[in-house]
Formats: structure tokens, sequence, C-alpha cells
């Protein structure tokens, strides 16, 4: 009983040595579901779209393995906090020696002979971190745990984003791809109605020639939007983790029930500290800073504890008994007298990498500014060149109703109405294309602004 209580005493003894202790910080709540951020694609009035957004947070393969990559970088940083702890272990020794040589031990002298030996102990073993160097490594390895959770953040935005945009075209193909197909359709009884006069001798063969050719530009034209759409059709499904995705099982919302977002006046040049590339720049400097420190305390003493405690006997059948409980206990200092320079080399090359790292994260801000103010001023020219397109179909409109009136009257024949519907369907291409470019233009600067909500942003800061 005596024994067992040294054993246990020094297992507490070297257990406690550690003065660090780990810092959990687990949260409960699962950030991903923010990072989807479903409120601000509700704000496009298109449950369609939301649906994709959930459908592609179940099961695109890009989100899972960027998942999986901060669950990776989470299990290394228990590995590196794991060196700040004691380590326990058991390694048992049984041997028999059959043929022992002649023994010295001064004047005695002990002549050959057989035995059995036994030896069972409990070994402990701790690197006392008095310059905090195994301490500063775990926090290097959480500051590269904080990295990839923005690359995971990234991978969000980026899908999200991807994902939208390839909806909101898919949605303009179907309503251009109508369009189009009401084009040929009026252009083919055009150039019936041509061949007609032309036979007619009412109109030359050129003419004839013009239209015709302008009927197989329509057609080119409405083969690449199908082509197109499909795939879209196909990028759309990638995208949401189906697979053989056929298109017509691709739902899609209305074209006219797509909200407009509205644009600010301008955006503050601080959003970009959403973004995740400049978080990670933020975080990489910072891990390099503390490597460096690390690179300086390994020029330092290493101490390191140990113990071990266990029974010892040369019968297996009194390995409990009386006098066989062995412990000891001790500590080894140890210093690299000379290492080749390795050690300088590494503290020079961490140095460097720190200014490389400086010099990346002030390339992060200038080019998250850029990206913001291109995006912002990208949308702002979509805005007025959509405004524009709508002035002009409405005119277009109005055209074509005094049309109308005209042929109801008989001052205007049909080929000449026909020609007016064609000039009017073009004006709507153009609002059609006005409309979902300056769409997927806000859709680019949420993504500038590090999938926030653009219309708002500037209140945060």
């Amino acid at each position: 009983m005596k024994n067992l209580k040294i054993l246990l005493t020094l297992l507490l003894l070297l257990c406690t040595v550690s003065t660090v202790q780990a810092k959990t910080n687990k949260k409960d709540v699962d950030n991903r579901i923010e990072y989807l951020n479903l409120n601000w694609w509700q704000k496009y009035n298109d449950p369609v779209l939301t649906e994709y957004m959930s459908t592609a947070f179940q099961n695109n393969q890009d989100l899972k393995i960027a998942t999986l990559n901060v669950k990776q970088a989470d299990q290394v940083v228990k590995m590196s906090f794991a060196n700040q702890l004691p380590h326990a272990g058991f390694q048992g020794d049984v041997f028999r020696d059959f043929s022992s040589s002649t023994v010295r031990f001064g004047g005695v002298t002990i002549p050959d002979y057989s035995q059995s030996n036994f030896f069972l102990p409990v070994t402990l073993s701790y690197e006392a971190d008095i310059w905090g160097e195994n301490y500063l490594k775990t926090k290097a390895v959480k500051k590269q745990l904080e990295i990839v959770k923005q690359n995971e953040r990234a991978s969000y935005i980026y899908l999200t984003s991807s994902l939208a945009a390839n909806y909101f075209n898919l949605v303009k193909l179907d309503k251009l791809i109508k369009n189009q197909e009401e084009l040929v359709k009026i252009q083919t009884e055009v150039v019936s109605l041509q061949d007609k006069k032309y036979k007619n001798g009412l109109c030359t063969v050129m003419d004839l020639m013009n239209e015709k050719q302008l009927l197989t530009q329509l057609q080119e034209e409405l083969n690449s939007y199908i082509d197109t759409r499909i795939i879209i059709g196909r990028e759309l499904g990638v995208l949401t983790g189906l697979r053989e995705k056929d298109l017509s099982e691709v739902k899609r919302g209305s074209y006219e029930n797509i909200a407009l977002i509205p644009l600010p006046s301008g955006i503050n040049a601080e959003v970009i500290q959403y973004r995740p590339d400049y978080l990670k720049a933020e975080d990489y400097v910072q891990k390099i800073g503390i490597d460096v420190k690390v690179a300086r305390r390994d020029f330092l003493p290493k101490f390191t504890l140990y113990g071990q405690a266990g029974f010892s006997a040369y019968n297996l059948t009194n390995i409990f008994g009386n006098h066989t409980f062995k412990s000891l206990i001790g500590f080894v200092p140890s210093i690299d007298l000379f290492t080749g320079g390795m050690k300088m080399a590494t503290l020079r090359y961490k140095k460097l990498e720190l200014e490389k790292a400086q010099q990346m994260y002030e390339k992060t801000i200038l080019t998250s500014i850029q990206e913001v103010n291109n995006s912002l001023g990208g949308a702002i020219t979509r805005d007025l060149n959509y405004k524009e397109s709508v002035k002009r179909y409405n005119l277009e409109n109005e055209k074509f109703q005094l049309a109308n009136q005209k042929f109801d009257i008989g001052a205007k024949s049909n080929l000449d109405l026909m020609k007016d519907r064609e000039r009017l369907l073009v004006a709507e291409k153009d609002e059609i294309n006005g409309k979902i470019n300056y769409i997927i233009s806000t859709v680019n600067i949420y993504k500038a602004v590090g999938g926030k909500d653009f219309t708002t942003v500037n209140e945060g800061l």
C-alpha cells in the first residue's frame, strides 16, 4: 500500500508541473449558417434562389472540403497543445539471462549466472516551458486555424456569389430565348412576305437576301442562347452538389419579380476589414511574428523533467511483493552548443518571412480597396445603362403603339408593323440584359465587401 501511495504521489506531482492550462474556446453555434447569409439573398425576392443556397449548403463538395480543412486544423491545435502537457507511458522490460559473463564490482566477483528480470515502470516526462516556447508554438498554430477558417468563409462567399450569378443568368436566358424565338418567328414571316413581294416585282433580290440573312443571324443567336442555358444549368447543378441535374428540373423564379437592390452613395474603405483575404493577411502577419519569437527562444536551454515508478523483481510471483517498488525523478538540462548555423538561419528566414508577410498585407489592403471601388463603379455604370435601356424600351413601345394605330386605319402595312415589333423586341432584349447585368453587379459588390450587406455596411463602421 505504501508503494502505491508513493506511485500516485509521483504521478500527481508530474501531472501538475505544467503551468500552462488549455484555453478552450468551443462554440456551440454553427457559424456556417451565418456564412451562407440567407438574409441577404432574400433581398432579391426570389424564393427559388434561397432554396438553391440551402441545397448548396447541404450538398456542395467544396464547402464540405473547406469544413473538413477547418476540422483538421483544429486537431493540429490539439496536437500542438499536447506538447505543453506531461507525457506518461508504460514500457515494460522482461528478459532472461541464460548465461551471464563474469561481473566484477571492484574486488567483488560475481560468477556466471542465469536469471529472469521483470521491470514494469510508468514513465513520465515533461519539458518545462520556462521560456514559453511551446506555448508560442500552440499560439501560432491557433493563428493558422483562424486562417483556415477564413478560407472556409471565402469558399462560402465565392460559392454563393457564383451560384447567384449563374442563377440570374439562367433567368435572363429564359427571358432572352423567349424574346429571340418571337424575333425568329416574326422574321420568318417577314421573309415570307418579302419573298411574295419579290415574286410580284415589288422589291429587289437584294432586299430579299438581306431579310434572309437577318433570319440566319437571329437563328444563330437563338442557338447560342439555348447552348449557353444548357451549360449554365449544368454549372448550377455542380454548384448545388446535385448529380446529373437535368435542365428541365432546374427551377427558376420569375424575371419580373426579381428585386433591384439600391446602391449606396459610397462605401467606406474600412469595409475591407470584413474581407476574408484581409483577415487572413492580418492573421498571417501575427502568426509569422510569433514564429520569429519561437526561433529566438530556440537558442535558450531546455529543461526536461522525468520520473519513473514501477516494480522490479527477478521472479514474477513476487513482482508486487516487499522491496520490489522502484522509483526515480530527475531533470535533464540541455542546450545546443553548435548546430552549424542552422538556428541562426532559421531565425533570419522567419524575419524575412515576416517582412514578406507585411508586404503581402499592404498589397491586400490596396487590392481590396480597388476591388470594392471597381465593383461599386461598375454597378453604378450598369445601373445608369439599365435606366437608359428602360427609357429606350418605353420610347420604342410608344412608337409601336402609334404604329399599331396606323396599321388599324390602313396607314401602315403589315410588313412595316412587324419590323416595328422587331425593334421593340430588340429594345426589350437590351432592357433584359441591362437589368440582370445590374443585379449581378450588386452580387459582385457583396463579394467585394466580404459577404456583407453593402446597403448597411457603412453603419457598422
